[in-house]
């Protein structure tokens, strides 16, 4: 096989249920010059008789990652991929059979693309609907994306492309040191924030970042988060991975305790203030529980500084 112009990696934690669709998706794209790696990160269900199942295709290879992480195995992924393209598609999402093929488009056109991503549309269990205290806002909790059907250079982190349909130029993942293992989720915690940071690098060193809307993924609702609770979970992870961001990136110090304090009563006031909206209300409750877990690992800051660990 010729050499692949792009290399599609997932990185799986026991998610035996969602991963065969994930793999498929990739490998019936309208695309020839690619390749999938799927890093097992130290699974305990069916994850590998899944992928040894559709072993015989010759684009398809395992990798077993032993140190639970997400940003550990994305980095291992990298490593093993060749092409000059690194794609990350999650586990439980299904990529449209263009997706590989829109993505080395962009690439392709301008040199000067570090980072691109694509719509994501939210698959909802059989039977379910969206409950009426889900806002459109703590959707993108649950990888909905949508920036409109027009291509975009973005130039907001905040508007960073989700991890879920994600993609980067190779020589600048190298260029940065590869993603910092300080963030991404680790087993069942639910640090984040990598991405926003590595279009934040991208953006300091000169290099763009691009919305594309036909990079179309579709992203799996696991019942569990449909559950008012995931969604406090996340939200106190968000804070948690914000502060460390800041904490990483050297502007940490007593303003991270003004600027969360602020941070939380204005997500208090606004719950108040929408107190007649069902969605609108829950969605500034999540915010302001978020605040907490930002000012609780500004506290322990005070005590530990995270250091940069080895990538």
């Amino acid at each position: 096989m010729p050499d692949p112009q792009i290399s599609a990696i997932i990185c799986t934690h026991n998610r035996d249920h969602y991963l065969g669709a994930a793999i498929d998706s990739l490998l019936h794209q309208d695309f020839s010059a690619f390749e999938v790696i799927v890093v097992d990160n130290a699974s305990t269900d069916r994850t590998r008789a899944v992928v040894e199942s559709r072993l015989p295709h010759p684009k398809l290879q395992y990798i077993y990652e032993a140190t639970v992480g997400l940003s550990v195995a994305r980095n291992t992924g990298a490593h093993t991929a060749i092409a000059p393209i690194l794609a990350y598609l999650d586990d439980d999402a299904v990529a449209s059979p263009q997706w590989l093929q829109v993505l080395v488009k962009a690439y392709g056109e301008n040199e000067r693309l570090a980072i691109a991503g694509g719509k994501v549309t939210l698959l909802w269990p059989p039977g379910v609907t969206p409950p009426p205290w889900l806002s459109l806002n703590l959707s993108g909790n649950l990888g909905y994306y949508d920036l409109g059907d027009q291509v975009l250079s973005i130039t907001e982190p905040g508007l960073t492309p989700r991890g879920l349909n994600y993609s980067l130029r190779r020589s600048f993942l190298d260029q940065v040191g590869g993603f910092d293992t300080n963030l991404g989720r680790v087993g069942k915690n639910l640090l984040s924030n990598e991405e926003l940071q590595m279009t934040e690098k991208a953006l300091e060193l000169g290099w763009q970042v691009a919305y594309l809307p036909q990079a179309l993924v579709a992203h799996n609702v696991a019942p569990e988060r449909l559950e008012r609770s995931w969604f406090f979970r996340r939200s106190w992870w968000q804070g948690i991975s914000e502060c460390y961001r800041e904490q990483l990136a050297g502007r940490d110090g007593p303003i991270q305790l003004t600027r969360g304090g602020e941070r939380l009563l204005r997500g208090l006031y606004k719950w108040v203030q929408y107190s007649g909206d069902p969605a609108h209300s829950f969605d500034k409750l999540v915010y302001a529980y978020g605040q907490l877990g930002y000012l609780s690992a500004v506290i322990k800051g005070v005590l530990w500084k995270p250091t940069r660990a080895k990538q």
